[in-house]
């Protein structure tokens, strides 16, 4: 559970959910820069220097952060088998 909480550290205080911002999707704090577009553009190979570039309200502890938010999200998610 400590690992957990040192975990979950590391992207909460960077990572915020605000039904008044951006329709209330996981965004970096303070900015309006959503994790989706920050996972889309990494999975698309932007490197983590064009992102900072792009972005520069952005650090590189965000970037971090998203990527943490997004692991710590699909380890707590079910996934159920539908046959179909």
């Amino acid at each position: 559970m400590k690992n957990f909480l040192l975990f979950h550290n590391h992207y909460i205080d960077r990572i915020e959910i605000n039904p008044r911002v951006c329709n209330g999707k996981p965004v970096i704090k303070g900015t309006r820069i959503p994790v989706a577009v920050i996972l889309e553009q990494v999975a698309e190979s932007e490197t983590w220097q064009d992102l900072l570039a792009g972005y520069p309200e952005l650090t590189l502890e965000d970037i971090k952060a998203a990527l943490r938010y997004a692991r710590s999200f699909l380890e707590h998610s079910e996934l159920k088998v539908v046959n179909v």
